[in-house]
């Protein structure tokens, strides 16, 4: 049976994360929390802080800001369950860490690692696999190009996961 997969997405501090933790504290077996944010700033620390202090004790943290594609397997074949918080983090970091490129190349890029993550998470069996992004093209059209490409690529990554998943949820 191949794994399942469930996306919920929505804006920003729609309670995507929450939903997302209960969502997985009813599945069975062992669970793991990927996490995708770096604690660059006093904010994001206390952001982190908070959604450590909500997981228990018994779910396995990896800490994932970079090389998901690399990692997912591995994390997998010790688990049963896993919530992956959040593809929205993760690909501005991933988008940040190739800042050389073209926005279109980086595009490109996005595209091949989450269809290596996918593949990944599809070649483990019985796995349940949640996906938490944010909704980003709700809004007004960004001013730069550099955040509209990275509009773009999480309004692609979010379809793809979308068209993948058994599941879908929007937060509001």
């Amino acid at each position: 049976m191949k794994s399942k997969i469930v996306l919920v997405t929505g804006g920003s501090r729609s309670g995507k994360s929450v939903f997302a933790e209960r969502l997985l504290a009813s599945y069975r077996g062992t669970k793991a929390y990927i996490a995708t944010a770096q604690a660059l700033d006093i904010e994001m620390r206390q952001r982190i802080e908070r959604h450590r202090e909500r997981r228990p004790a018994s779910w396995h943290t990896y800490e994932v800001p970079q090389g998901l594609a690399a990692e997912i397997g591995n994390i997998l074949n010790c688990t049963d369950a896993v919530l992956i918080d959040c593809l929205t983090l993760y690909f501005s970091n991933f988008i940040l860490c190739h800042a050389e490129y073209d926005i279109s190349e980086v595009y490109d890029l996005a595209m091949q690692e989450l269809d290596v993550i996918m593949k990944s998470i599809q070649a483990v069996p019985c796995k349940q696999v949640i996906f938490v992004s944010n909704e980003l093209g709700s809004g007004i059209v960004p001013m730069d190009a550099m955040t509209r490409g990275y509009r773009d690529i999480m309004g692609c990554v979010n379809q793809r996961v979308a068209k993948a998943a058994a599941q879908v949820y929007f937060t509001v």
